[in-house]
Order: structure tokens, then sequence, then C-alpha cells
């Protein structure tokens, strides 16, 4: 199955970014857009993983302290769009806690440098910067491992465990 540990975004957030991808569909853009129940910050892609029980095991030995995630910006890697998320100590500390979690146990994971951010397009055409930013915040008490599937041509993702 396919896994990745991740901080779902609130409502709110996910009303945000709807709001900023149908202005850029009103200003012509195209691409892939991500339906606002599959916006997520990920903080560790796994990806093919033949038994979940040792990453929840390590999630479970992962502690952290609430911390505040703030939208602040967009920019593109490629064709993909994203909102940047305000780096904070907490968002750090916990990647970093994840990742050794990981290491000790003998877990896989894509170790690309950390860069917070909101996937909200792919094959993205267009022009972003005249688009409102999405804004808001939240609150992060969880983190959850997400299962990644396709069902009717269309990437579902499901939460299968959270700490």
């Amino acid at each position: 199955m396919r896994l990745f540990v991740a901080v779902r975004v609130s409502e709110d957030m996910q009303a945000s970014v709807t709001q900023t991808l149908h202005f850029l569909k009103k200003l012509g853009a195209k691409g892939s857009f991500v339906p606002a129940a599959n916006l997520h910050l990920t903080l560790a892609f796994l990806g093919e993983v033949p038994d979940a029980a040792p990453v929840k095991e390590a999630m479970r030995s992962v502690s952290f302290k609430p911390f505040r995630l703030a939208m602040s910006e967009m920019g593109t890697f490629g064709d993909t769009l994203w909102v940047g998320l305000k780096g904070n100590q907490g968002m750090s500390s916990l990647v970093r806690s994840l990742r050794e979690a990981f290491d000790a146990s003998g877990i896989a994971y894509d170790r690309k440098a950390f860069a917070p951010h909101i996937t909200i397009a792919r094959k993205f055409r267009g022009d972003y910067r005249s688009a409102p930013v999405p804004k808001g915040d939240m609150m992060v008490k969880k983190i959850s491992l997400m299962k990644s599937e396709v069902k009717d041509g269309k990437r579902v993702y499901k939460e299968i465990f959270s700490v």
C-alpha cells in the first residue's frame, strides 16, 4: 500500500484554497486541481509499504507540542502549484523527530529536504500571480498516516491511523 504521513488541512483552510482555485479557473488556468478533501501537508512520504504496523509503532514514539500552521504564499515546482506554509520550530522539530523514528525502525522514506507546502494543482498551466493567496491557519494537534489509492481514476487519500 502507498503511504505517507501528513497533517490534514482544516475546513477553513480547505475553503480558502478552493476559493483561490475557482479564481484561477475563471482566469483560464488548467490542470489537475486537488480536491479539498485531499489537501494536506506531507511530513514524510513512504511510498509502497507492505505492512503499516512498523510505521504506526514509529509514529507512536514521536511526541510533539501542538503548533500553528499558516498559509503564506503560492509558487510552483515545475508544473506543480503549491501554497507555502510559514515555518516554525514546532513543525521542523516534528519532521526531524519523525525521520529519526523512521531511521531507528529501518523504515524507508523520501529523504528530500522538507519544504512545507500544500500541493493544490498538478500539471498546472496558467498565471497564479494575480490570484489571491489562500489565507488561514490552524493548530496542529495530530498527525495522520494516510493511504493513497486510485478509485474510479481519481486519487483518494484515507486516514488509517493518527497520533
